[in-house]
């Protein structure tokens, strides 16, 4: 069963976070009008998963299903690829958008998708991506990232080592560093990517058929999480229980709100690796303070049974984004059959 804390800073959130570009934007309207520019853009589509509330002995469970998200597989493609798409429209001259950004370099880390994000971005708009993956990272990954123009260069044995080796690059090279995290004296690139993330959240809130009870969130350096959050206190208001759920191998956020502040963890290579981060990003953090009810991590044991599970279900994924239904699946207190619960698949299979 997934270890929990019920989250003590509920509401108030962290006692240091005051400054406005330190917490989530909500600025839904901002992302629809320029997506509605973007020709693959499309809504993903909400499911209600019959089966799966029937394991989880849930009253119904809605799967907001980002596995064709804009052909990138991930709704990561709203994240960076958003980012970019704003500084085109800010830069580009004569309607010749496949231009707007010739000349420019955005470097970023990777633990996966957020790097195809950032390819595909750059690339659109003629600009040049260069990714740094830690070595740990699949190099079938890294093919996809070459095949959408990036370049690749491999740094460090985590996501973290790779991170610093971008933020290196970008000062010594004069790039643009476009990370899905934020820290202290950086908070507006990732915060921007957070941003792109309130379209999903946007669309399963005119997608439920009614406002849910529980809302599961699967995190690693937190942006998604606290996209979704936000939008829904927005929508919603304080009755959905909101839950986070991380790798035990990567409790970044679940320990960082023990601490009441941001805290750099340690522990063992996860099979979530998209959600193997050990720091948190700092304006995810400010936000799932104030806007999370509980904090979750799962085993890699529950990961996986969950994984299969949702395989078998017809939702094939890979640990990263299954692992809120995971947790799921592994059983939470307080999930009966009155509940009604909305939950992210985020990516599609690795060999999907």
């Amino acid at each position: 069963m997934p270890q929990i804390l019920a989250n003590p800073l509920r509401g108030t959130g962290l006692p240091d976070a005051t400054s406005g570009d330190q917490r989530p934007s909500t600025d839904a309207a901002a992302v629809a009008r320029l997506l509605a520019l973007c020709p693959a853009h499309a809504p993903t589509p909400l499911i209600e998963a019959r089966e799966v509330a029937a394991r989880a002995g849930a009253g119904a469970v809605w799967i907001k299903d980002e596995r064709g998200r804009m052909g990138l597989g991930s709704f990561k493609a709203l994240g960076a690829a958003y980012v970019i798409a704003h500084d085109a429209a800010a830069a580009v001259r004569q309607d010749d958008w496949q231009s707007a950004l010739a000349g420019r370099t955005y470097v970023t880390a990777s633990a996966g998708n957020h790097g195809l994000s950032v390819a595909a971005g750059a690339r659109l708009f003629g600009a040049q991506a260069v990714i740094y993956l830690a070595e740990t990272v699949p190099e079938a990954f890294a093919a996809r990232l070459r095949d959408q123009g990036a370049r690749v260069e491999r740094a460090g044995a985590t996501y973290e080592d790779s991170m610093a080796a971008a933020e290196a690059a970008a000062e010594d090279q004069g790039w643009s560093l476009l990370s899905d995290s934020t820290w202290p004296g950086c908070t507006a690139p990732g915060r921007r990517v957070m941003e792109g993330y309130l379209q999903m959240a946007a669309e399963a809130a005119d997608q439920m058929p009614e406002p849910p009870s529980h809302i599961l969130l699967q995190a690693g350096v937190g942006g998604l999480a606290a996209a979704v959050a936000a939008h829904a206190r927005a929508v919603w208001g304080d009755a959905p229980i909101i839950i986070v759920v991380e790798p035990a191998a990567a409790p970044a956020l679940i320990e960082s709100i023990r601490a009441g502040r941001p805290v750099t963890t340690a522990g063992p290579v996860s099979s979530m690796g998209r959600l193997d981060c050990k720091t948190p990003s700092l304006v995810a953090l400010v936000g799932l303070a104030r806007d999370a009810d509980i904090f979750a991590t799962i085993t890699e044991a529950e990961a996986a049974d969950g994984t299969e599970a949702l395989a078998e279900l017809g939702f094939a994924t890979t640990p990263s984004g299954g692992a809120g239904l995971a947790a799921l699946l592994a059983g939470l207190d307080g999930i009966d059959t009155a509940s009604r619960v909305l939950a992210i698949l985020s990516e599609g299979p690795e060999d999907g």
